[in-house]
């Protein structure tokens, strides 16, 4: 396929996610294709849906049966907070080893987000309440990272789905309430609450980077398939491009 020059990649989504195909479609660059295929749970609770998608995250691969691959990412960080470091790491192990191709999760593109940047004094916009909310706090402490400032972005809903359901309004207010000094990075949590407009607008917060789980993954995504390294000048460039850019407000 012409079109998909530097190759395909896998997308793993849960069930009911409405932002993740969207902002990929905007952020992927010419030349990178990609398939998506869904997490499937029949659990009640969003915890429990998250614990299943974990369970069951290397069964649900076989979607994408004998498709020429060249990376596979995991488009739903809500499972990497309730898992823990080991069960995460443990898992993109053993399927690149069976798979024999790059595994990353929207929680370890941000980190390799942040460790290019050299960033580990960051503040947190999530769209979680609860339970969740205090468990992605605590994956990215012991990840090794200082969260300086943290804020809920979540708003109790009748909608279908009270993440998804979520706006960009709901991401910049959230930053707007922690920006300040002593933030290297921003990190807009999640992968159903759209975040690529407040990116758009002001890439750097008062020094900090803003970055999302969304645009992390499709950064590191992209980096996997074309075989480029990841790197400071890599990222930066993604945060300033102007044809996501373009392609963003083309749909607005």
């Amino acid at each position: 396929m012409e079109y998909a020059s530097h190759g395909l990649l896998g997308v793993l989504t849960p069930q009911a996610n409405t932002t993740v195909e969207p902002e990929l479609a905007i952020l992927m660059p010419p030349g990178h294709a990609w398939i998506n295929a869904r997490l499937m749970s029949p659990e009640k609770t969003i915890e429990d849906r998250l614990r299943d998608y974990f369970r069951n995250f290397e069964d649900a691969t076989a979607q994408f049966a004998n498709a020429p691959l060249t990376a596979i990412a995991f488009a739903c960080t809500g499972t990497s907070y309730l898992a823990g470091l080991a069960a995460e790491d443990a898992l993109i192990n053993q399927i690149r080893a069976v798979r024999g191709i790059e595994v990353i999760t929207a929680a370890t593109a941000v980190l390799d987000a942040l460790a290019v940047l050299g960033a580990a004094r960051i503040g947190l916009v999530s769209p979680y309440d609860t339970e969740l909310d205090e468990a992605s706090a605590g994956y990215w402490s012991a990840r090794g990272l200082r969260i300086i400032r943290r804020v809920s972005a979540f708003a109790a809903s009748d909608a279908f789905h009270p993440i998804y359901s979520l706006g960009s309004d709901a991401a910049q207010r959230g930053i707007d309430a922690i920006a300040g000094e002593g933030l290297e990075a921003i990190v807009m949590l999640g992968t159903g609450m759209p975040t690529l407009a407040p990116i758009a607008r002001t890439p750097i917060v008062a020094g900090a980077a803003l970055l999302s789980c969304m645009f992390c993954l499709a950064w590191r995504a992209s980096c996997a398939m074309s075989g480029t390294p990841i790197s400071r000048d890599s990222l930066l460039s993604w945060l300033h491009e102007p044809r996501w850019r373009a392609r963003l407000a083309g749909i607005g």
